[in-house]
């Protein structure tokens, strides 16, 4: 029976999280990003919040727009997905009402209750155009994901073989496993773009197809001539937005006797001429300024180019610009096979989890935030940051600024090393903290790679956990947060207790 527990716990937490939104009726769709579940729901007033929020496994809830998301982690996340579509597909709604959550101890609803707070202020900040744009365009990115980790791995896997010289006949097939999707990601892009869009999918893929497509080789812009993939994953999003703007416009004013032919060639002739004939200049001269700006920020910069963005990444994320950073990510991935910003940028979390253990050693007499610290170190460990921020650093307010500074170490310590010589790069994007060791590659190997990153890591725990011990806490903030009042170690809160959002 061993080989089926693992699946008997996922449709467990399925059959579990269905009541608790409100029963089969409630859930109208039911998808999965890298560590969310992702739900659309009936009537958001039937969800169980506390709950939900104390379940076992969850992490973590996040509400977005008309989304409803719930964090369970990677892995995880893509195993209970479809068992809890099955089940809302086939089980009827119980129809019951919302039942009174239980309470937290004092000192950790007031973090939360502070969580919400600011959560909710910054998601009103955040409903800018710009920052819209911005989460449209991460929508297109994020569902690549997968692929690009289990492609990264294999390509770490195919190089890691190469430098030990062992089974060479197995490496064309490992190249090959690796860079098939890579070749043709434009495709994938332009077919999410189309979608998120407006537009029809299969429309910007065709469009965006053009980008990859070999003959391009033979058109001549302003004297030169295209290369197949110039402007790679910017030029396939820009154009694949253009066709579904053009498809629109087409819909609006072709009669619908001839919608069926005069829309889709329309679409794909008008938005094909313009990607040929600009967008594909434009976007490659831009992503290779990006490549450039990349290798001349680190290589020039070093320590202070580290030191800022690992510093920054954090408040970035609060201001929800960090999403501008994913198709900075993929086009490095694309041009140089690797992105030598993720591991700079994963410092922050190591700042995080660093302020988080000086916060639980200076309050050795707060059960209820220490439990908290206690259940999200280990998510915190492997990149899943939110609820040891929500629930912890940011309500608190000093540490979540500590934890940048630690951040700050750790990224400069990675950009000093990269400016030696030492470049160490992440092959796919998605995992943070231990979990991107896998997708590591280094100018002088894997090896070299993983023991600048770990000692990066190393870094900023230690400065992060520091700069909070020292100078985290305010004048009495201590003696106030170890009041006798505050719950025992026994009655904690786990992370769960905190909804968390994600832009």
């Amino acid at each position: 029976m061993a080989p089926d527990e693992p699946a008997d716990r996922h449709r467990a937490t399925a059959a579990a999280l269905l009541p608790l939104l409100g029963g089969a009726g409630n859930v109208l769709s039911v998808t999965n990003c890298m560590t969310r579940l992702r739900l659309e729901l009936r009537d958001r007033a039937l969800v169980r919040d506390a709950e939900l929020r104390a379940l076992p496994g969850v992490l973590g809830v996040v509400e977005d727009g008309s989304s409803y998301q719930v964090v369970l982690g990677p892995g995880t996340v893509a195993r209970v997905a479809p068992e809890l579509a099955r089940l809302a597909a086939t089980v009827p709604g119980p129809g019951e009402e919302p039942t009174p959550g239980t309470t937290a101890p004092v000192t950790a609803a007031a973090l939360a209750e502070r969580g919400a707070a600011l959560r909710t202020a910054r998601k009103a900040r955040n409903a800018t155009p710009v920052k819209l744009l911005l989460r449209r365009i991460a929508a297109v990115f994020v569902p690549l994901i997968p692929a690009l980790i289990g492609c990264g791995i294999v390509a770490g896997l195919a190089g890691l073989l190469a430098n030990l010289g062992w089974l060479p006949a197995l490496a064309p097939g490992l190249a090959a496993v690796a860079s098939g999707f890579m070749s043709l990601i434009a495709v994938f892009v332009g077919y999410n773009a189309a979608k998120e869009f407006g537009g029809t999918p299969v429309l910007g893929g065709a469009v965006a197809a053009i980008v990859v497509y070999p003959g391009v080789d033979r058109v001549h812009v302003l004297g030169e001539r295209l290369s197949p993939g110039q402007g790679g994953v910017l030029g396939a999003l820009a154009a694949a937005v253009l066709a579904a703007y053009v498809e629109r416009w087409c819909r609006s004013r072709v009669p619908e006797a001839l919608d069926v032919l005069v829309t889709p060639t329309l679409t794909v002739l008008l938005a094909g001429f313009v990607t040929l004939y600009g967008l594909m200049f434009v976007a490659g001269e831009v992503s290779t300024a990006i490549g450039h700006l990349a290798d001349r920020l680190l290589g020039e910069g070093g320590a202070a180019a580290g030191f800022v963005l690992g510093g920054l990444f954090l408040p970035l994320v609060m201001l929800g610009l960090h999403q501008a950073l994913i198709p900075i990510h993929t086009t490095l991935i694309q041009q140089q096979s690797h992105t030598v910003l993720l591991p700079i940028l994963a410092m922050a979390g190591a700042g995080q989890v660093g302020a988080a253990l000086a916060v639980y050693a200076r309050l050795p007499r707060n059960g209820s935030v220490r439990g908290t610290i206690r259940s999200a170190l280990p998510a915190g460990l492997l990149g899943i940051g939110e609820p040891l921020i929500y629930g912890v650093s940011l309500p608190l307010g000093r540490p979540f600024v500590t934890a940048c500074v630690g951040g700050a170490f750790g990224g400069g310590f990675v950009g000093l090393l990269n400016q030696w010589g030492h470049v160490v790069g992440s092959t796919a994007i998605g995992p943070s903290g231990w979990a991107l060791f896998p997708l590591l590659k280094g100018s002088h190997g894997l090896g070299p790679a993983a023991a600048v990153y770990g000692t990066g890591l190393l870094v900023g725990y230690a400065a992060g956990f520091a700069v909070t011990y020292f100078f985290g806490f305010g004048k009495g903030r201590v003696a106030e947060l170890n009041a006798p009042k505050a719950a025992p170690p026994s009655q904690g809160v786990p992370p769960s207790a905190y909804s968390v959002q994600e832009n």
